[in-house]
């Protein structure tokens, strides 16, 4: 019984290993985004409607990214669509930064 045990703990332990891999990239590029987000409002350069939208797709990602991992395996179709939402939302947000519009009041 204890080997059993000690077997299904070690799988689970490596299905949980494998899915952080998988998704290493992605987490690290949501929060480069975040991080990009934080700074265009500190600077001024995203007006507070271009915030609330880029946040909204972040929530996107994020949840997109959770439906990725339930099972244990993130496809090379699922990384592929991550991938292309943050490729989107990247060039969104540098759009909206680089645009002639600014917040009024920036911090």
């Amino acid at each position: 019984m204890k080997k059993i045990t000690a077997i299904l703990s070690c799988f689970a332990l490596g299905l949980v290993i494998t899915v952080k891999a998988q998704t290493q990239g992605v987490d690290q590029r949501r929060a480069n985004q975040r991080e990009r987000i934080h700074q265009g409002v500190l600077s001024g350069e995203l007006t507070r409607r271009e915030t609330a939208n880029a946040a909204h797709h972040q929530g996107h990602i994020r949840r997109a990214e959770r439906r990725s991992k339930a099972d244990g395996i993130v496809t090379r179709r699922e990384r592929a669509h991550l991938h292309h939402m943050q490729n989107r939302a990247s060039r969104d947000l540098r759009r909206n930064k680089h645009d002639a519009q600014a917040r009024r009041n920036a911090h």
